[in-house]
């Protein structure tokens, strides 16, 4: 689990050096908030089928940590390579890699995760792999704020996300364990199977996160709504861009200090109703943003909201799924799992983006608002449908 957590921090670390300074360095290229739209729009959409094609992978597969391993390599290497991009395609193309990789490795994470305690610690675990994640995307901005306050340019500072990059790949691959995995014959039906065998409960799950997801935009758009309210100069001080970018770690810290704890109370009490007020202080956050995206002191709010439901909801949807499915359908669910929040995140970011880009914060965050509370009702009700049940403490 130490390898697991370990690999998470350092990846995280990486690319979001990167996803920090990626706003700014496409403004500073002459590009607007709609270039940055479609970059994490297409990026999400492939990364829903990467995490599909990794779910897949390890229903067939016995052993999972090379893979999730490679993962871990293609994201460093393609983030990396972004440092040579100065065109929307190029940047597109590499970011996209690098977010198959991310996506690809998660369902192979998460299962690996999984086996390594036992069920009535899964809010925990995935509560410290969620910080970890987190404490990486407060080291990854701060690095970043700190070697751009020194006037080290943008690309410099993806350039050295490497280092971290591979040493997450190696964490994965030399410190991390698996127990022997049943797998599923090859050239199995796997699609008509699995439907079958899938638990009811999983699918109508799913089909709330999806519902969540069309709101639950990229996090990256704080970063340029903070620049855009600091009113930066055209060539983007150093003293503006590092204060974008410590209010973007201050949602990471959030986060990370959240994870665990959320996990831990997740663990002791139903996890679903914990799951569903996260939900909604994500419609708050969403909606608070109609009214404040142009303000900084209204933004410093809003992060601290985004940051606390990110971590509710990124720790106990897996929780939630890891409870819900069989050993055998666990790494297959959590791809689906992944595919239905990475679908979400592409339409949001890009309807996000273009909004943004003709100057409508109203209906951008007024969409996404009205799309996570549809979500959040879903489940809702389908709790009192009984087609859904809260999962239960200590199970």
């Amino acid at each position: 689990m130490i390898g697991i957590v370990l690999a998470t921090f350092l990846s995280d670390f990486s690319h979001e050096m990167a996803t920090a300074v990626l706003p700014l360095y496409l403004t500073s290229l002459g590009f607007g908030p709609a270039a940055l739209g479609v970059i994490e729009g297409v990026a999400d959409f492939l990364v829903s089928l990467s995490k599909l094609g990794g779910g897949v992978l390890g229903h067939h597969v016995a052993q999972k940590r090379p893979w999730a391993s490679l993962g871990y390599l293609i994201t460093a290497l393609a983030t990396w390579a972004m440092a040579f991009m100065s065109s929307v395609s190029g940047f597109l193309t590499l970011r996209s890699i690098a977010w198959i990789g991310r996506g690809f490795r998660g369902p192979l994470r998460d299962y690996l995760l999984a086996d390594a305690v036992t069920s009535s610690h899964y809010g925990r675990a995935y509560g410290l792999e969620r910080a970890g994640d987190m404490l990486g995307a407060v080291a990854g901005p701060l690095a970043a704020a700190l070697l751009v306050s020194v006037d080290v340019e943008f690309r410099m500072v993806i350039l050295w996300t490497i280092i971290p990059g591979l040493f997450a790949a190696g964490s994965m691959f030399f410190l991390t364990r698996e127990r022997p995995t049943p797998i599923a014959a090859v050239g199995e039906a796997l699609p008509e199977a699995t439907r079958k065998a899938f638990p009811t409960a999983l699918w109508v799950f799913l089909v709330g996160v999806l519902l969540f997801g069309l709101g639950d935009f990229s996090r990256t758009f704080l970063i340029w709504l903070a620049a855009k309210a600091l009113e930066p100069t055209a060539n983007h001080g150093a003293g503006t861009v590092s204060v974008a970018l410590l209010l973007y770690t201050l949602h990471n810290v959030t986060s990370a200090a959240a994870a665990y704890p959320i996990g831990l109370l997740g663990d002791r009490h139903a996890k679903l109703p914990i799951l569903l007020w996260g939900y909604g202080l994500g419609v708050v956050t969403n909606v608070l943003l109609i009214f404040v995206s142009d303000s900084l002191a209204g933004l410093f709010f809003v992060v601290l909201l985004s940051g606390l439901y990110i971590a509710v909801e990124e720790t106990l949807e897996k929780a939630v799924a890891a409870e819900t499915l069989p050993r055998e359908l666990r790494s297959l669910g959590f791809g689906y799992l992944a595919c239905a929040n990475a679908a979400g995140d592409m339409a949001s970011s890009l309807y996000v983006g273009y909004l943004l880009e003709v100057q409508k914060p109203g209906w951008a965050f007024g969409i996404a608002a009205g799309a996570g509370a549809s979500g959040l009702l879903w489940i809702v009700l389908a709790l009192k449908g009984g087609r859904m049940r809260a999962t239960e403490k200590g199970r």
